[in-house]
């Protein structure tokens, strides 16, 4: 048998994974609290900054809150389609389907995203509130938790 062709340890998924990493650009941002709809601030007075990962969770977090197709400022890939569960009528397991199903489409549109998975479900009346895991292509996870009222 010759050389490998790639002299590493490392089984060719990962290392094309770790490719994938590198040309994945993760910017920074400004920090946010959604939990009262304004910019942090730091001591100072001026805006806090996000680092890359917190930015990309926060990317996530937006974009599960953002209509699709509603706002011109965003591209037509961008945000969720929760508004289409409303007429369907489905049994609250085929909700949570269509839930994970949305979801896991909303995030991957950002190259930054590996894997959604490990969905919970958590259901007040007609509110389901659910949270899940996600995956960035530098293998760092975070989790993330909305909901969608359906009537």
């Amino acid at each position: 048998m010759g050389e490998s062709l790639f002299p590493t340890d490392m089984p060719v998924a990962e290392v094309e994974t770790a490719a994938v990493a590198e040309q994945v650009t993760f910017g920074r941002s400004w920090r946010f609290d959604f939990s009262i709809g304004e910019f942090v601030l730091t001591p100072a007075g001026s805006v806090a900054e996000a680092d890359y990962f917190d930015a990309w969770l926060q990317w996530c977090r937006k974009a599960l809150m953002t209509e699709r197709y509603r706002y011109l400022a965003y591209t037509r890939a961008y945000g969720q389609e929760f508004d289409n569960l409303i007429s369907r009528q489905l049994t609250r397991a085929g909700n949570e389907s269509e839930i994970r199903r949305i979801v896991t489409e909303c995030l991957t549109v950002d190259p930054r995203t590996a894997a959604v998975e490990n969905f919970t479900f958590d259901w007040d009346g007609d509110i389901c509130i659910f949270t899940c895991e996600i995956s960035n292509v530098r293998g760092e996870t975070g989790t993330v938790t909305s909901e969608v009222v359906i009537v």
